[in-house]
């Protein structure tokens, strides 16, 4: 089993910043991809970003590139997902989730087994 609790969500303005992190615990974390969803009312759970764990290697959605940062501190077993110049579109329940390393680079929810309890971010005009 994999545990994940994501902190750091809140409320900001527009062109403001945010981190999010994501505890994990459980298994051997090397052995996972970590991803960052989201999911905003009405809509579909959308792929943010993903690192994997072994290798460092990011991939993010085209709508975040070059605005949002994901990382992973080894130490603390901890993921994070920096996000800046924030857009009113960018409000959703974010959600941190791991897959097996297999599926490093994926953006599919389905290869995503584990997943974190949410944390809202809302970014007003």
């Amino acid at each position: 089993q994999v545990q994940l609790v994501e902190s750091g969500g809140g409320t900001v303005q527009a062109g403001g910043s945010l981190r999010l992190s994501c505890a994990v615990s459980g298994r051997t974390v090397v052995r996972y991809a970590m991803g960052w969803f989201r999911q905003a009312p009405g809509k579909e759970r959308e792929f943010v970003a993903n690192i994997r764990w072994r290798s460092g290697s990011t991939y993010y959605a085209d709508s975040v590139k070059g605005r949002f940062t994901i990382s992973k501190d080894n130490a603390r077993n901890t993921v994070y997902l920096q996000m800046n110049n924030l857009k009113p579109e960018d409000t959703a329940v974010y959600y941190c989730a791991a897959a097996p390393e297999v599926y490093g680079g994926s953006s599919e929810a389905e290869h995503y087994n584990y997943w974190g309890q949410g944390t809202q971010v809302t970014v007003s005009s």
